[in-house]
């Protein structure tokens, strides 16, 4: 019965902490990295209200040291997806009728978790099992996941209070119903936030879910879904299995009630699947919602009127923190070649100044990169450079996996404009400068454009406001989140909506209200309360 109209105002981002020395955050955090080292996490799967553990357990290593076991998960099989979908289907109709302030009130409690009690493991997992230094943990596993939860919270209030208007002797009104069926949400390695968010978007609007989060991403996962559990997620609503991808996609994409695929990951992938759906249509109850952020390419480009010191600092933020291995890191920059010496001097400092080692040291900028596959791709872009004469390697360079998978972060200078690192996605601590004639920022405009066939994010650095205002346009759909002086990453929920268009994906922006239409089906309800008693209308009277 509903007795009310209840507020969910508009939050306030979550305060990033400082971590400085003395602080009783940073004391807390370093209890914790100690204690999650000090132990052998067993981490099931979750279906409905099961803990599944099989007989395959697979080791897990933070990607900075290898030699360290900090637990081990529950690998699946294509039996449990459909123990999964089952489970999720059972908690459909008791999810999709909860109310409102129910539903609402998890998620909040979850965040609150996240923000007190739960925030130095969440921020910890992250830490050891994705290899991110404490800030890049905090401002991903802490502050945006707590923002994606509460604002999703007040966004999906706001859709619901949207109705139709009444015209007299009758009453219209919208319900925002969740799909018929169940969604997938496949998430990345890299923001432990994507991996909360997609799978709780769809849920909080009463749809019900199969998890599937990258292996290297199930440390930070499995603390995740207890938060969830420990909220007052009920059983069913969103399943966790680590099951491999064409295995999942066998299933949930031959499934009759599969009604969507909230997705983060490689444009190859996205595609595949959005074709298998696409082949699939017959099958289906309805048409399937596909959502997905894949890709990027990322630019800065710098007018000669811009500052080379903000060139400079945007570069080395954005190409470099977290190992580059952001969607929006900084992956490629034309520079004008008035100011190019001096940004080429400077970035070569800035990257010799920095500290590569564990995460555990806090005075290390960069940490290791993924796992191996991922080095190895890496290294052979880097080794190719070395021996190519159309590029030079102006600093870094270095890859070392003894220890752990570490590769120097490395800025290639171009000397052809369509050089192969200039256009492929590298997804690692590699940057390519490539320098314009001053005089030529129009044409390096139409060169960004073309170059790439992503387009996520990027930057125009500038002093000179007529060139911010060609960038803006020239550019305007190279980029689906746009920078004026300023690195193209750390997008802020509810500040900078993310997401980017062509092979970058579907342009859903996750952290605004346009992605929770996504995931809601709306059903238009006419009440006449004087209903007619004749067919007869009054033109059809000649006199």
């Amino acid at each position: 019965m509903s007795i009310g109209n209840f507020s969910y105002p508009m939050p306030a981002n979550e305060p990033v902490l400082s971590y400085a020395p003395g602080s009783a955050e940073k004391a807390v955090l370093k209890k914790t990295l100690a204690e999650l080292k000090n132990s052998e996490a067993d981490i099931p799967m979750y279906i409905g209200n099961k803990e599944v553990r099989t007989n395959k357990k697979v080791a897990i290593h933070p990607p900075h040291e290898i030699k360290h076991t900090l637990g081990y998960f529950h690998a699946g099989e294509e039996k449990h997806v459909h123990l999964a979908i089952d489970a999720a289907l059972a908690a459909k109709d008791s999810w999709s009728n909860m109310s409102w302030e129910n539903r609402a009130a998890i998620f909040l409690k979850a965040a609150d978790l996240i923000a007190t009690k739960y925030r130095s493991y969440l921020n910890g997992t992250t830490m050891l099992g994705q290899s991110k230094n404490v800030f890049q943990a905090e401002i991903d596993a802490a502050c945006e996941l707590i923002d994606f939860l509460r604002f999703n919270v007040h966004f999906l209030s706001e859709i619901y209070k949207q109705q139709p208007i009444s015209g007299a002797g009758m009453h219209n009104r919208m319900e925002y119903r969740p799909l018929e069926g169940f969604v997938l949400a496949v998430t990345p390695f890299n923001f432990t936030a994507i991996g909360g968010n997609l799978p709780t978007s769809a849920a909080m609007c009463g749809n019900v879910v199969i998890w599937k989060c990258a292996n290297t991403q199930i440390y930070s996962a499995q603390m995740f879904m207890k938060i969830l559990k420990e909220a007052g997620l009920p059983d069913g609503v969103i399943n966790l299995i680590y099951v491999d991808g064409p295995t999942i996609g066998k299933v949930c994409f031959n499934h009759k009630a599969f009604a969507g695929v909230h997705f983060t990951g490689s444009t190859g992938v996205f595609n595949n699947m959005w074709e298998t759906i696409g082949k699939n249509m017959g099958m289906y109850k309805s048409y399937p919602r596909i959502v997905g952020e894949t890709g990027g390419k990322d630019f800065v480009i710098a007018h000669k009127s811009a500052d080379p010191d903000v060139v400079v600092t945007a570069l080395l933020r954005g190409a470099f923190e977290y190992q580059g291995q952001k969607c929006s890191a900084a992956s490629r920059a034309y520079i004008p070649s008035n100011i190019a010496d001096e940004v080429r001097k400077k970035l070569i400092a800035g990257v010799k100044s920095f500290k590569v080692g564990t995460v555990e040291d806090f005075s290390n900028f960069v940490n290791a990169v993924i796992d191996e596959k991922s080095f190895n791709n890496i290294k052979s872009y880097i080794d190719n450079a070395k021996k190519d004469p159309k590029a030079e390697i102006l600093v870094g360079g270095k890859c070392d996996k003894k220890e752990g998978y570490f590769i120097s972060p490395t800025i290639i200078e171009a000397k052809s404009s369509n050089y192969v690192t200039l256009c492929e996605e590298i997804f690692g601590p590699v940057l390519t400068i490539y320098v314009y004639p001053a005089n030529g920022f129009e044409k390096a405009l139409e060169l960004v454009d073309r170059t790439s066939p992503y387009a996520l994010t990027g930057a125009v650095i500038a002093q000179d406001r007529d060139a911010v205002e060609l960038a803006t346009n020239k550019l305007r759909n190279a980029a689906g989140n746009f920078y004026i002086n300023d690195k193209p990453t750390g997008a802020v929920v509810g500040q900078q909506p993310f997401g980017g268009a062509r092979s970058s994906g579907t342009n859903d922006k996750a952290g605004s209200i346009l992605n929770l239409y996504r995931w809601l089906s709306a059903r238009t309800i006419k009440e006449t309360f004087n209903p007619p008693t004749d067919y007869k209308y009054p033109f059809l009277q000649e006199s």
